[in-house]
């Protein structure tokens, strides 16, 4: 029987609301975090949801605390057969303030976290013919101003992600990556297109109430049965994501008049 899964970042937000959804289809959690108080409030809500599993203080950053995860997962389960790579951090801030060590932890936490997670547990993927869900951001797809080291390691998740996606398949090792929107709705809130037309359509997606991270944990568990690799939970992300195709130099121009906004926010002229 398969359905024993990993996720890392389960003490709170999406890592909660993935445990929660599998929980109910009764599934096996092994649950990481380094919020320990999170964890067992997320394993309670587990076994109230009709799941069951285990939880395992794991840092992400720490290559000998996931290969541990994986040890007490052959163990406690005989194997796993999903893991969902979803712990990380948010941050920002213009690359000209940003300092390397910004991006040392941003990068060991949302990008070599997940290199980590896939590298511990594959061997035990490939024996159960399991798969691997990668949580990326919109910030993958959309550079947004202001965040150069979140953007540069979410787009890494993406790009690790295609790259199992091509050397897996022979294994029968699924993969998905997941990218919801990082701003939420406020993503294209100052989006501008050529025609009254497009106006119109964004404005429509922006008056659609933000979705919430139990209803991205629903998406998700849906379009990974249904085997799509690119899953793309919000609607404005998807709209985003489909101008960027057709146009990518009017979403950058956007952006940088978007990047201009924030500047002058954060540093008011003296009048």
């Amino acid at each position: 029987m398969h359905n024993r899964m990993m996720i890392t970042g389960a003490g709170s937000g999406l890592g909660r609301e993935i445990a929660l959804r599998w929980a109910r289809e009764g599934w096996r959690l092994a649950l990481a975090d380094v919020n320990e108080a999170g964890l067992r409030d997320t394993l309670v809500q587990v076994r109230e949801a009709g799941g069951d599993g285990f939880v395992q203080r794991c840092d992400v950053r720490d290559y000998s605390q996931l290969t541990a995860l994986a040890q007490a997962c052959e163990e406690k389960f005989g194997g796993i057969d999903v893991i969902v790579n979803n712990a990380g951090v948010a941050s920002g801030g213009f690359f000209s303030e940003l300092s390397l060590e910004d991006w040392e932890w941003q990068l060991s936490i949302n990008l070599m976290g997940v290199v980590k997670g896939c590298k511990a547990f594959l061997p035990m993927l490939e024996r159960s013919k399991g798969r691997i869900i990668n949580i990326a951001s919109m910030a993958a797809l959309m550079q947004g101003p202001a965040m150069s080291n979140y953007n540069v390691a979410k787009a890494g998740v993406l790009a690790l992600s295609e790259s199992l996606l091509i050397e897996l398949r022979d294994q029968e090792v699924a993969v998905h990556v997941v990218c919801p929107s990082f701003f939420q709705t406020n993503l294209l809130d100052s989006f501008r297109g050529p025609t009254p037309a497009m106006k119109a359509q964004v404005g429509k997606l922006l008056e659609s109430s933000p979705i919430s991270a139990a209803d991205i944990a629903d998406y998700i568990f849906a379009q990974v049965a249904d085997g799509q690799f690119l899953i793309l939970p919000h609607e404005q992300g998807r709209a985003a994501w489909q101008l960027k195709q057709r146009n990518p130099q009017m979403l950058y121009d956007e952006m940088a008049s978007m990047a201009g906004k924030m500047r002058a926010k954060a540093r008011p002229s003296q009048a």
